[in-house]
């Protein structure tokens, strides 16, 4: 009597412990699910990308915050009607912002949009980086450290000092 269906679909695994399983192991969601080596191979690749694009993600961040406050006046008159001509971005636009009486620049509707959207995008990518962690795969996780320092790596060759970097936190 053979009480084996042959023609079932392999299920997840979802291990709770240190594993180092490679086959039929899922990553996040159930449609992505690891049948071969080239799939786990191809996955980890992906995944070490995630890291080095949470890097960028974090620099482009920064980078974006200093071109802001460039434009920020440096004196403490908080002139916001200053002329700024030499203020300008690639579409020849001035931005304007303003000092509130505690001396804080406000930044401009436009770039607010652009720091939130830069933002939810390194939530977005940080927490998905923390569920590949969390599948306790030894080489996923190996994956997300290695995309992590090869980013941090290439994107941060100067030592620039900033107050509240958090590092590879998730948020």
């Amino acid at each position: 009597m053979d009480h084996g269906n042959h023609d079932m679909p392999m299920r997840c695994s979802m291990n709770m412990l240190w594993n180092i399983q490679i086959q039929n192991t899922c990553i996040v969601f159930r449609s992505w699910h690891i049948h071969s080596n080239a799939q786990f191979v191809l996955s980890l690749v992906i995944i070490a990308l995630l890291g080095v694009a949470y890097e960028y993600l974090r620099v482009l961040q920064r980078k974006l915050d200093s071109h802001i406050t460039s434009f920020a006046p440096r004196s403490h008159a908080r002139s916001p009607s200053r002329s700024r001509e030499d203020a300008t971005l690639l579409g020849g636009k001035a931005v304007s912002g303003a000092y509130t009486s505690e001396s804080r620049f406000v930044v401009p509707p436009t770039y607010r949009l652009l720091r939130a959207l830069l933002y939810g995008l390194a939530v977005f990518v940080s927490f998905f980086l923390m569920l590949v962690f969390m599948t306790y795969n030894a080489y996923l996780i190996l994956a997300v450290v290695v995309g992590a320092t090869i980013g941090h790596y290439a994107f941060n060759p100067e030592l620039l000092p900033q107050a509240g970097d958090k590092g590879m936190a998730c948020h």
